[in-house]
């Protein structure tokens, strides 16, 4: 099957209606997937493998019955069936690497465009999952949204690691700046990373951290392999810039849900 084929939503032919003007006027609720301004926009490139990434974290109470959590996740993972979603995963954190925010679980998806995303965030099933399901069980939710670069492939393989980075400037003119130390970390660290996704973010859920990485590799023994040392350096590079940053850590599961495989 090709790379076109597995990376085509079916929406346009399971709910037309979604789709037109009319419904993407919708004020959207603020829950998950607000943008930071109502007039964004984002130019799509051509190419397939650009597409708009988005991610929550979840802080669940820590009183919370094991069963509701896993209700949590387990609706959350369910929306893929939604088909407005090129890649949908979501669950316990294998690690939270921040001590001034901490979270326990995530939901990881993309999308072809951010008109995609918004038809997502109104649907009636994700505003119910969130109301009865996330909602009674979190205490803290953050949600990042942001274009990729290109070069990623549209499915994230279960068993494969991901490292979660946000990033909050100190200021805004340190941007570029930091960008560039950035997008150079794949190269930094050859073929231990397998695919870096790096973009600036634009929800309104974002707690101010403006700049989001995601970098996926074989496992968990390779993403805990990357040299130290040469993590420090690339932190150095960009220390003065930064007030604070977010790093988790996530494993795809087995049951991972992929849409249109």
């Amino acid at each position: 099957m090709s790379t076109n084929m597995l990376c085509t939503p079916a929406h346009t032919r399971l709910f037309p209606s979604l789709l037109s003007s009319s419904s993407l006027k919708l004020k959207q609720p603020q829950l998950l997937f607000n943008n930071r301004r109502n007039n964004h926009t984002i130019k799509m490139s051509s190419n397939q493998n650009q597409f708009i990434e988005h991610i929550v974290l979840f802080k669940v109470k820590p009183d919370i019955d094991s069963q509701k959590v896993n209700s949590m996740v387990n609706s959350l993972n369910s929306l893929t069936s939604l088909n407005l979603t090129l890649h949908l995963s979501s669950g316990q954190l294998h690690k939270s690497r921040s001590t001034a925010l901490t979270f326990t679980h995530i939901l990881h998806s993309r999308y072809k465009t951010v008109e995609d995303l918004k038809t997502y965030a109104v649907h009636p099933e994700h505003v119910r999952v969130v109301n009865e399901h996330v909602k009674p069980v979190c205490d803290d939710i953050m949600a990042v949204d942001w274009r990729s670069e290109g070069g990623l492939k549209c499915v994230i393989e279960p068993g494969k690691a991901m490292r979660v980075t946000f990033v909050k400037l100190k200021d805004e003119k340190y941007k570029s700046k930091v960008l560039e130390v950035i997008r150079g970390v794949k190269d930094e660290f050859g073929g231990v990373i397998e695919e870096y996704s790096v973009g600036e973010n634009f929800s309104e859920r974002a707690k101010g951290y403006e700049i989001a990485t995601v970098a996926v590799f074989n496992g968990v023994e390779e993403m805990e392999k990357m040299d130290a040392e040469k993590v420090r350096r690339e932190k150095e590079k960009v220390k003065e810039f930064v007030e604070s940053v977010v790093v988790v850590d996530y494993v795809v599961p087995v049951a991972t849900h992929s849409a249109n495989l």
